[in-house]
């Protein structure tokens, strides 16, 4: 795939030092800028791509069920590309509760001093050792205290002189040996589904972070030592690959800019692809320590004799979103869990849920992010109403264009009015929420896929200057 990545750059690359630009002049004999033809093909081409680099690439879903095949994955990472395609501004939501969710988790595992989790029965040992040394510390001042004409001065030079040489040999030592210390890509790869516990050899349940560390003080499971490298070398995901996908979307957002400087017509379709652009951006900045396309969990198993793991930890396997929605689970589970607002059970048997919000955060995370998500949705609504007054075919279109653009910028606010209205112990005002959001939902899906419609139909008649791109844009390599 690299390499397939690499061979399309060069085509570009040569496709662009064997294209002739086409100069001008002006009236006041000032230099114009070089432009370039451009056709209908490299104007959907260069979106498609970039909707792609925003929509796959970017994404890094959680670890699959050791039991899913093939299709099953697949049908779900369409399922994930769907919801982006509609929702984008709800995937970076989903990345900024990921981030929030794995600080914490990575204070929480600090503190625990991982990987030296002490077990239950060493906690009051511990307790009498810290005594006992507080004594000896104590009792060593007094000594010094008392003896201040002990020498020291005539070894300060040497221990000056020996500290370059002790910290070189603290970095050799660090070389050589495996570095365990928890890392925000541990929480990532805990919270995606990355430890699989396994009973009699065989995989019984995902661990969430605070079951590792209940199971280790317990003395049920041993510490899982995983060091940063091996989670990055199960990643599919690095910095190269990562930065050429960043790559391609910068260049669509720097020729975007141009077109404007030079006031050149833009299309739709280039100014729905720059909303997924910029939010784009977010993600991956976001998402930048998570591993990618992880397959397979780190095997974790149990040891003890005298327990099981349901005896610890919730096992349960009922999904309470089917008992609550019934068919319309599959509707309202990704909304929920994307934004967190749910406090519904969902099974976490054998993977995390695509969207999983089960990490309860405090109530400062939670309006940060609600408000975040609001953000996010203006900004895509916003970008979206930038083509305002753009060319249309038709007038019908252009009015269909801008109440779609209206709906999905203000339809978010809508929903979150009612959230923030005063919790009514009438039925019938409960109703009239639930509809409230109900048709809000149905009326921001139906404004999205009409603009996406649109960001198409409207290729069919362009104005010469959109078929204009300025020379030097095609000299940064983009695919």
């Amino acid at each position: 795939m690299r390499l397939l990545v690499l061979f399309c750059v060069f085509l570009d690359l040569v496709g662009v030092l064997q294209a002739a630009p086409t100069s001008t002049t002006t009236t006041d004999s000032a230099e114009a800028p070089s432009f370039r033809t451009r056709t209908i093909w490299a104007i959907i081409s260069s979106c498609v791509l970039t909707l792609f680099a925003c929509i796959y690439s970017a994404i890094h879903p959680n670890i699959p069920s050791p039991k899913d095949s093939p299709l099953r994955i697949l049908r779900r990472q369409l399922g994930i590309m769907i919801m982006a395609l509609i929702a984008p501004e709800l995937i970076v939501t989903w990345a900024m509760r990921q981030w929030i969710s794995a600080r914490r988790v990575t204070r929480q595992f600090k503190d625990s001093r991982y990987p030296s989790v002490r077990p239950e029965s060493e906690d009051h040992r511990s307790i009498e050792a810290t005594a006992e040394k507080y004594v000896e510390d104590h009792d060593s001042t007094r000594l010094l205290v008392a003896h201040p004409e002990v020498p020291t001065s005539r070894y300060e030079g040497t221990h000056t002189l020996a500290k370059p040489f002790k910290k070189l040999f603290k970095a050799y030592v660090s070389e050589q040996t495996e570095d365990y210390t928890w890392t925000q890509m541990h929480s990532f790869f805990v919270l995606m589904g990355g430890f699989m516990l396994y009973v009699d050899g065989k995989p019984y349940r995902t661990l969430q972070p605070d079951h590792i560390l209940k199971l280790t003080r317990k003395e049920c499971i041993d510490v899982p030592t995983l060091t940063e490298k091996q989670i990055h070398d199960r990643s599919k995901g690095n910095a190269i690959s990562k930065g050429l996908v960043l790559l391609q979307v910068a260049w669509f957002v720097m020729q975007l800019i141009t077109r404007a400087i030079y006031h050149l017509e833009t299309t739709q379709l280039e100014a729905g692809t720059l909303a997924f652009a910029v939010l784009n951006f977010l993600t991956y900045a976001l998402w930048w320590n998570k591993p990618l396309d992880v397959q397979c969990p780190h095997p974790v198993y149990w040891k003890s004799t005298e327990s099981r793991p349901e005896d610890h930890i919730d096992v349960g396997e009922i999904d309470e979103f089917v008992l609550v929605f019934g068919i319309l689970a599959p509707v309202f589970r990704p909304i929920l869990e994307l934004i967190g607002l749910s406090d519904t059970h969902t099974s976490r048997k054998l993977r995390v849920p695509t969207f999983d919000g089960s990490i309860n955060l405090e109530d400062s995370d939670t309006t940060i992010l609600l408000l975040a998500g609001l953000f996010m949705a203006t900004i895509f609504g916003g970008i979206h109403c930038m083509a305002w007054f753009f060319a249309f075919p038709t007038y019908q279109e252009q009015v269909l264009w801008r109440m779609s653009a209206v709906a999905i910028t203000f339809t978010p606010w809508l929903c979150f009015l009612v959230k923030l209205s005063p919790k009514s112990a009438l039925t019938v005002m409960q109703v009239v929420y639930a509809l409230i959001i109900l048709v809000s939902v149905i009326l921001y899906i139906t404004a999205r896929a009409v603009l996406l419609v649109l960001m198409f139909t409207t290729l069919r008649n362009l104005l010469s200057d959109a078929y204009k791109a300025v020379w030097w844009t095609s000299l940064v390599p983009h695919l």
